[in-house]
Order: C-alpha cells, then structure tokens, then sequence
C-alpha cells in the first residue's frame, strides 16, 4: 500500500486546491471544483478566488451571483458558503437532518416544546410571497405565534435550517456592504430542490464522496465528516469503495482517494499563497497538520487570514491603508521574504485597483 509522506501530501492537497499553479478555469468551474468556498466573511471568497485563478476578474463573481448561478447558502458545518445553484440544489436536502442539530445544539432549551415542522410551514408561508427578508423581518412575522423562544433562537432555526433559504446580492458582491435579506433557494433560481434519497440509498452523499476527494483528496472518513458535517458519509465510502484507492499517511492513517486524481511529486515546488478567512483549504480537514503546524492550527476557526510559504501556513496577514501586512510565524529565509513581498504586492493591488502595491513584513513571532 502506497505511504504518503507530510509532504507529498502536502502536494496533492495544494494541487486539488488550486493552490500549487493558479487554474485557467472560468469562476464558476472554480467554485464548482472547490465544492465552494465558505463566506461567511461575504468579502473573503473573491481573495481565496485571486489565489487559485489566473487572472481573477472579481466582477465575474458578482455576476454569478446576480444571474443566479451561484449562491451563498448555509450548508457543510452549517455555516454559510458560496456554492453554483445546481450544487445547492442537489445538496441541501441531504445536509437537513444535519442543520437541525446543529442548531438545536445550541438553541435546545430555547427550542424546547416547539413543533418545528410547523414552524418551517409558517415560515415557508411567511417567505412565499417572494419579498426578502432579514431575520428581524422573519422573526417579528412570527413572534406571535412562538414568543418565548426568542428572536435569535427562531430566526437562526428558520433560515439556517428549516427552510432552504439564500442570501441575496448586494451581499457578497466585490466592495459592497450589505446586510442579509433571504428568499426562498427555490423561488430564487425558479426550480424546486431535489428532493431526499429513498432509505437505504445515498446517491447525493456518494457523489459528495467523489466531489469531496477530487478537491480535497487523499483524505479519510474523519476528514469527510470535518468539512461536511455529516455523519452518514462513511456508507457512501463504503458504497462506493471499488472505485477508490487507498493511502496511508505516516501515521498509518487510511486515506481514500481517486485513482487519477493527481498526487505530484514531493519536491514539486509550492508557491507563496494568501489565504482568506476560513478557507476550506484548512477547515476542510479533521486533521489539517498536512498544511498547518498543530501550534498553529486555531488561526483558521480564529477567521485569521494565513500565508503558505513552501506549502506551509508560515504567517497571518491584514490589510489596512491599501498596505498588506504580514505577521510571520517563523523566522522567513531572505528567499522566502523576497517571494512572500512579491505575492503580498501582487495581492495589494488587487485588493486596490493597482492603486497600491505596498506590503510590510512585521517581526517573526517568538
């Protein structure tokens, strides 16, 4: 059985990522690939897009997302991530039992005694006359009916989990502020949601498997359930086993992967990048020590933007005053300051319209 070492993992990670050698496809190819990006943080995703597109146009996202063809919808871990419609459409009914939980994981009590098929009802009916609505909006058309829970409790259960909502444009376009109003996934794109698998038949969470480990691959079952949130994942490896390879990691970790998918050498040099908020290039594994130090493994749930050097997280960045600023975490050779201050300018002019490309690079951290 093949061993990968940290890394030639490392390698394949970078690679199905786009993060070894910028991609020439179109956006929504992109986004398709990476399963989405997460973006909660609605500027975020147009900085993980720069790093792994040449020539990253960010008005092609924004007019992804006012043509409907791509969403910002709560889904894998339930937070909020840009997705292409077909994929929300295919995939939100199978993360429903998921979303419930989650959210009852936090609002239990708050929730107790409430029937919450029919509070999605309500809430599907509140929606249906196809006007947005912010959560307040939501919440108050309801209170009547369910005041003890509270608004927060009510409105976080409704629009994260009872009922297949977006988040509408202007949120999430490139340089604008907006505050979230929703409408319904399937009166916005104008066709229904597939509907759940029969028992015993997991098509949707099988495909997932694939789309998972084409973009985040090799991996195992814990990594799957990290990015997706779903328990149920490991009978779809399972289902579809014979189509698979298995790995092992140094640690004899069993990683499932696709035959072709690529797996470069090692030595395969790996640029500087700059990573967003939450990128999925971390978040997307239970064990993210094939990109990330274990000292330094809370920067991503922290929302710290990262920079790889040699395909390693080796610094957090910020931007203020259109200069780029980047806070090593280790001592960087002269080599690799040159390479992070010419990819730091680079990303200083995106982030300014050419209007800057300057970028400081702060003291090492002990």
């Amino acid at each position: 059985m093949t061993v990968l070492d940290a890394r030639a993992l490392n390698r394949a990670t970078l690679a199905r990522q786009l993060l070894l050698d910028r991609s020439d496809v179109p956006v929504l190819d992109a986004v398709a690939h990476l399963c989405g990006l997460q973006a909660q943080e609605p500027q975020e995703p147009f900085v993980g897009l720069w790093s792994r597109v040449r020539g990253f146009d960010p008005t092609a996202l924004s007019d992804l997302l006012t043509g409907r063809r791509v969403v910002r919808i709560h889904l894998m871990r339930r937070t909020v991530h840009l997705v292409t419609a077909d994929d929300a459409l295919a995939w939100r009914a199978r993360h429903d039992g998921m979303l419930r939980q989650r959210v009852l994981g936090v609002y239990r009590r708050e929730l107790a005694g409430v029937d919450l098929d029919e509070l999605a009802t309500a809430g599907r009916e509140v929606l249906a006359d196809g006007e947005p609505r912010s959560m307040t909006g939501l919440t108050r058309a309801l209170a009547d009916r369910w005041p003890a829970p509270g608004p927060r409790a009510l409105g976080e259960m409704l629009l994260a989990a009872l009922v297949p909502v977006v988040q509408l444009p202007p949120r999430g376009l490139w340089r604008t502020t907006a505050g979230v109003r929703n409408a319904l996934l399937s009166s916005w794109l104008g066709r229904e949601i597939d509907p759940p698998a029969p028992p015993g038949c997991d098509p949707v969470g099988e495909a997932l498997v694939r789309r998972y480990l084409a973009a985040f691959g090799p991996a195992s079952t814990a990594d799957l359930r990290a990015w997706s949130g779903l328990a149920g994942l490991p009978a779809a490896v399972t289902a579809i086993r014979e189509e698979l390879v298995v790995l092992r990691d140094e640690r004899g970790r069993r990683l499932w992967d696709l035959p072709d998918a690529p797996r470069p050498d090692a030595d395969t040099p790996a640029p500087v990048r700059f990573l967003p908020a939450f990128d999925n290039a971390l978040l997307g594994y239970d064990d993210r020590s094939r990109i990330v130090d274990d000292a330094h493994r809370g920067l991503s749930v922290a929302g710290e933007r990262v920079v790889l050097v040699d395909g390693r997280v080796a610094a957090t960045w910020s931007v203020a005053a259109d200069t780029v600023t980047v806070a090593p975490l280790r001592r960087l050779s002269r080599a690799e300051r040159a390479a992070v201050t010419e990819e730091g300018r680079s990303l200083a002019s995106f982030l300014s319209d050419d209007a800057s490309d300057r970028v400081r690079i702060a003291a090492s951290t002990p």
